[in-house]
């Protein structure tokens, strides 16, 4: 069985999504629709913007969006999956690829997500870090060792990559006791403390936009993120989405159970390879592909 991923916020570079334009007058419409929507042109920034520009908040969560969805629809003959998952982020472009949400109803959601978490962000300072070569159980307990202090698994990546997500101070206790225990932490470039209590406010203001939306049930199965279980009741859909900016994200276990249920090769959809890196991580022996 054939399924799709959908790729999250790191994915993006100058020239993404370039040829697309260049090539198809439907995506040349969207990416019209979507400069519209959003009341910037996006399109110059994600064909030729510098890295700083890609990295505002407003941008990358849109752009690596607007990349997934319209190359999903410039292909629609081919997109066939069975089953479906995005990385954080890349759970709104799978849902609007799915037929699930609409180009608009998911451009809008990213983009006041994007607002919402760099404003959650600036409301306290905080952190992500990449934890390497330490197993999940060791992670979790370090963690639970910081008292006083935020800081939790946001990302269970591979089976030997676990991201933290906390406070500055939470985030630093907490890899100083994993680098004692043969650890290596890689800080990472991010606003904020992604996928953690400290994104409460956005999740609230998020939550209340999500309900408004109109949600079909998809041409399949989703696998979300908060539970890595499959979905296709509209209800689960949205109380996930709501769950997923405060949740950790359970990639490895949403692999593992989407490969129990038959699937035998992942198409990455949208910029770069990064998923594909990490299913062979969790399963050398998938085949993976880029879209």
């Amino acid at each position: 069985m054939i399924a799709y991923v959908f790729p999250g916020q790191g994915a993006q570079f100058s020239g993404m999504a370039k040829d697309l334009f260049d090539s198809s007058s439907i995506a040349r419409d969207l990416f019209n629709k979507a400069n519209n929507i959003l009341g910037f042109k996006i399109s110059d920034i994600m064909f030729e913007g510098t890295e700083e520009e890609l990295k505002q908040t407003k941008v990358t969560q849109p752009a690596i969006f607007l990349h997934s969805v319209i190359l999903s629809i410039v292909k629609k003959d081919e997109f066939k999956p069975a089953m479906l998952a995005g990385h954080s982020l890349g759970e709104f472009s799978a849902l609007v690829a799915a037929g699930s949400l609409s180009f608009e109803d998911g451009l809008k959601l990213v983009s006041l997500r994007a607002q919402l978490m760099q404003n959650a962000c600036e409301l306290q300072p905080s952190t992500m870090a990449a934890v390497l070569k330490l197993d999940v159980n060791t992670v979790d307990s370090v963690i639970k060792q910081i008292n006083n202090d935020i800081v939790v698994a946001a990302n269970y990546n591979t089976p030997n990559q676990i991201v933290i997500s906390g406070t500055i101070s939470g985030v630093a206790a907490a890899s100083e006791k994993l680098k004692e225990l043969g650890g290596r932490v890689i800080p990472l470039k991010v606003g904020g403390a992604f996928h953690s209590s400290l994104m409460e406010p956005a999740r609230k203001e998020l939550g209340e936009a999500i309900q408004k939306v109109d949600l079909k049930s998809p041409i399949c199965p989703i696998y979300q993120n908060v539970n890595a279980q499959p979905v296709k009741n509209v209800d689960v859909i949205k109380s996930n989405l709501i769950s997923q900016l405060t949740s950790p994200v359970r990639w490895v276990q949403t692999i593992n159970n989407m490969i129990a249920d038959g699937a035998t090769t992942f198409y990455e959809v949208g910029p770069g390879n990064v998923l594909q890196g990490l299913i062979k991580k969790i399963k050398t022996d998938v085949n993976t592909l880029s879209f």
